[in-house]
């Protein structure tokens, strides 16, 4: 399996219990689909470069995980029809 970066970001309008919702699902997509998790980081709320949907600032949260490339297609397609998250970059990193 191959390791990956992945850094999304959460609406800044939801409510706390919210976020942590939508971080533990976007986690359960990864863990449903045969990745494992190497490291989580939650990076608070933070400003954006640039606006996105709107929005000025984003909940971000760091995911590095060991996963199937089927896993981070479907991490990848549930996270844009999400309405919760607003922007996910996946990184591969070098073995």
């Amino acid at each position: 399996m191959k390791k990956y970066e992945i850094m999304f970001i959460v609406k800044p309008t939801l409510e706390e219990a919210a976020i942590k919702k939508a971080f533990e699902d976007m986690k359960k997509v990864l863990t449903d689909n045969k990745a494992t998790i190497v490291e989580e980081k939650e990076m608070g709320q933070r400003d954006l470069a640039y606006e996105i949907k709107k929005h000025k600032t984003g909940y971000y949260f760091l995911l590095v995980t060991e996963a199937p490339v089927e896993a981070i297609n479907e991490f990848n397609r549930i996270s844009n029809i999400s309405d919760t998250v607003i922007r996910t970059l996946i990184t591969k990193l070098e073995d």
